[in-house]
């Protein structure tokens, strides 16, 4: 009887994880191999998916979003913890206020910013051409070439303040020993930056970089408030293809296919960081 009791109390939770988590995937899987009539069709639908241009497109979109933004976010998150770990007056201030993108919610934030880069009344544009950086005022969400960069420079402002926190969390954690011992060998603050930071913060960067990929893979909410995939479907990521297809034409068993190949692809990408985080130094000791 004990040795059942452990399964009985965790019974509750785990009839919950499927209900939310195992049925809704089984079920997308299911879709993905019928028609609308639930007629087996095999790999119909990801042929059919897969055969639209748009589908291509998409997927660089997404490829494009998620690379851009983790590389800034982690490039600028990084040196923003590097540099709220100094001492200085007023550092409790500025740490609080480091935190806003972070807490602003993403649709507040999304519709900030796009009156932020609004051709004619954004600030943006008033404040280049104030200062002669720009002749006349540039469409930032119009143009083909500008609105995923202008996608990509929200989104990273928006979550750097999270990787400066986890990236500081970690670097109050090394020990000072290091730092007085490496400056009494005559190295210099880069030196400490290079040789001891960075090492001692490079599992707390992994973790954080997984993080970041796996919610820029499911983020919708900036570009589909701001642009909803346009123009001429510059900004279409794959997960509003997904809801598109799903949603607005209607067609849930392609939806479900796409879902399904997406899926594929997350899990390479944990797999991938799970090895990763298996050969970081010190993990086998």
């Amino acid at each position: 009887m004990r040795s059942n009791a452990g399964f009985v109390f965790v019974l509750p939770a785990l009839i919950v994880l499927f209900m939310l988590i195992a049925y809704p995937v089984a079920y997308t899987g299911v879709l993905s191999v019928t028609n609308e009539q639930g007629q087996f069709t095999g790999l119909q639908n990801f042929a059919d998916v897969l055969r639209p241009r748009v589908t291509t497109q998409a997927l660089w979109n997404t490829l494009w979003w998620v690379g851009g933004s983790i590389v800034f976010q982690v490039i600028l998150g990084v040196a923003a913890a590097i540099l709220l770990n100094q001492n200085f007056v007023g550092r409790a201030i500025v740490r609080s206020i480091a935190l806003i993108p972070w807490v602003i919610p993403g649709i507040v934030a999304a519709t900030t910013w796009a009156w932020m880069f609004h051709t004619e009344f954004g600030i943006i544009n008033h404040m280049l051409t104030g200062v002669g950086a720009l002749d006349e005022p540039i469409g930032w969400l119009t143009r083909g070439n500008t609105v995923l960069p202008a996608m990509i420079a929200i989104n990273v402002w928006k979550l750097f303040p999270f990787v400066a926190i986890m990236v500081l969390a970690g670097l109050q954690s090394i020990p000072q020993e290091l730092y007085e011992a490496a400056r009494v060998d005559g190295a210099s603050y880069w030196d400490e930056v290079r040789h001891i930071m960075l090492p001692q913060i490079r599992p707390v960067i992994t973790a954080v970089t997984l993080l970041l990929v796996i919610w820029a893979l499911n983020s919708i909410t900036i570009i589909y408030a701001i642009t909803k995939g346009g123009p001429a479907n510059r900004t279409l990521i794959t997960p509003i293809q997904i809801f598109r297809l799903a949603f607005e034409n209607v067609e849930f068993n392609q939806a479900a296919a796409l879902s399904v190949m997406f899926f594929g692809i997350v899990m390479i990408i944990v797999f991938i960081y799970i090895r990763a985080l298996a050969n970081q130094p010190g993990d086998n000791q």
